[in-house]
């Protein structure tokens, strides 16, 4: 598919506003042209103190088109839980599954089982056997999804080691759904994509019909832009409050780490310092990634293809250091 031109880029009606000539003369170009020479990259778009500066698609969709997320819905069903504490639904991140789901833990769980905290899960540390990496086939080919990440044996106690799982978002999709009485499409849909003005199709569903939290949904890449400016505005949709400052923070400290990228991890965000800079990740299957800087203003949103993987020692780790080594110091540079 060929590249959009900057022409057709600025005639689109649905693409951001144009990127400021001022900003390309401070070297926004030469991300693109850094972004460009990644074959698996397919675009990337910045803004700084809330203007887009960089805008470029390389190759598959268009800016504008719904683009699969992957992992990056983990994030996303975090806010939905960090919306549904700020109401009340959920009474805090230390309720258990004891708590709020106890007909669904299996009579042949472990017995630690119904000491996970939501904590946990949003931080990956339910201690359950990973249903991520390889046991993920066998996972979503099961009866029950729930019931057999929950099943599974549990290898570290709950809140001591970070298990890189989509099983623990999907049980807390559940969660959600079970105590609102609303499946998660329409949790997204109202509470997620309604502020945002986006659209969010439904996507993958388990045997029992809830749908996969933590993995497969899909948005635009202005969408993605809006999410990670809600969580840069502490909460913020232009005057309109989704989630609590106090989430937003508590979402953004590390509470673990992770034993395959190093980066720490809070409520669904990977969190990385470059020289002295904080800065937050959504990270999913491929290198579709966002990307906050508070400190600098700056909202990153980069896509790629997404059947091939991104290792953090591979496509990932170059993404690492094209944001590390270029878009922050440049974003800083334009700062001072």
């Amino acid at each position: 598919m060929p590249r959009i031109s900057r022409r057709t880029l600025l005639g689109s009606a649905v693409a951001f506003a144009a990127c400021p000539v001022s900003a390309q003369n401070y070297g926004w170009q030469s991300i693109a042209n850094q972004a460009r020479a990644l074959d698996q990259c397919r675009a990337i778009v910045i803004h700084q103190e809330g203007k887009q500066v960089l805008a470029e698609r390389f190759r598959g969709p268009g800016l504008d088109q719904l683009i699969p997320i992957k992992s990056v819905s983990k994030t996303i069903i975090a806010a939905l839980a960090g919306i549904a504490i700020d109401r009340g639904e959920i009474p805090s991140v230390i309720s258990t599954l004891g708590d709020l789901i106890p007909s669904l833990i299996p009579p042949a769980a472990d017995p630690a089982v119904a000491t996970i905290t939501v904590e946990n899960l949003l931080t990956m540390q339910a201690g359950l056997e990973r249903t991520s990496g390889p046991g993920y086939s066998k996972w979503i080919t099961s009866s029950n999804w729930v019931e057999n990440a929950l099943s599974r044996p549990m290898v570290a106690e709950p809140g001591t080691r970070m298990l890189y799982s989509t099983g623990s978002y999907h049980i807390l999709g559940t969660i959600l759904s079970k105590i609102t009485g609303t499946n998660l499409l329409t949790l997204a849909r109202y509470r997620i994509g309604r502020p945002l003005n986006t659209e969010i199709p439904a996507w993958t569903r388990d045997p029992q019909g809830r749908y996969l939290g933590g993995n497969e949904m899909a948005m635009t890449i202005p969408a993605m832009i809006r999410f990670g400016e809600m969580y840069r505005n502490k909460g913020l949709v232009g005057d309109n409050r989704v989630l609590s400052e106090e989430w937003v923070s508590q979402s953004l400290q590390s509470v673990t780490r992770s034993m395959f990228s190093g980066l720490g991890y809070g409520y669904g965000w990977f969190l990385g310092d470059s020289g002295g800079t904080s800065y937050a990740l959504a990270r999913g299957y491929g290198g579709q990634v966002i990307c906050i800087v508070p400190d600098l203003a700056l909202t990153i949103v980069i896509t790629s293809d997404p059947e091939r993987p991104a290792r953090s020692a591979g496509y990932f780790g170059d993404l690492m250091r094209l944001i590390n080594d270029s878009v922050i110091p440049l974003a800083r540079a334009n700062t001072v």
